[in-house]
């Protein structure tokens, strides 16, 4: 799953989100569980600002969201 933000390109990865719910405790404008227990994205991402999104996106465990730069460089997680 993904899905293009502004300048960033977020992935959730559902294979291995396990549903802590970390990224919807930080924004919960851009992520929800979904009917499984796994995140997913909410109508209105983009209006998460990208401070938001990148700490939401840090915040996951298990590395499931990934974010890329508009190079398509990787910053989240850290490579």
């Amino acid at each position: 799953m993904e899905r293009r933000i502004g300048e960033l390109t977020v992935r959730i990865d559902r294979l291995l989100c396990v549903g802590f719910a970390d990224c919807v405790d930080e924004a919960p404008e851009a992520f929800a569980l979904d009917e499984e227990g796994l995140a997913a994205f909410r109508s209105a991402t983009e209006a998460t600002p990208e401070e938001r999104l990148l700490r939401a996106c840090e915040a996951c465990p298990v590395d499931a969201l990934t974010v890329l730069d508009a190079q398509g460089r990787q910053i989240v997680p850290a490579p």
